[in-house]
């Protein structure tokens, strides 16, 4: 199995769930065994050493760590995923192995 992260992006002007629209779908995340872990993102600061720093993405408003098979494992663990299902986009990075 691999680890992968969600990576949940809103797009400007829409709403994001409700506690109890995430509530099902991650009962069923958690049944199926592969979820990991994961949170809403808050505001922030990027940070840099020599140069100006970038913004922060604001639109990244959560992540989900799941373990599937491959990417298109991953992929199928999104049905149900309020952001997903809303039109949002989810971004799927794999983690490596150290």
């Amino acid at each position: 199995m691999n680890d992968y992260l969600f990576l949940m992006h809103q797009p400007p002007g829409s709403a994001t769930g409700t506690a109890t629209d995430w509530q099902p779908y991650l009962a069923w995340l958690r049944g199926t065994g592969q979820f990991d872990g994961g949170s809403s993102i808050g505001g922030g600061v990027c940070v840099a050493r020599s140069s100006a720093p970038a913004e922060i993405a604001a639109h990244l408003i959560g992540y989900l760590r799941v373990r599937a098979g491959s990417l298109e494992d991953a992929r199928k663990l999104l049905v149900g995923n309020p952001v997903f299902e809303a039109g949002g986009t989810v971004e799927i990075r794999e983690l490596p192995e150290d």
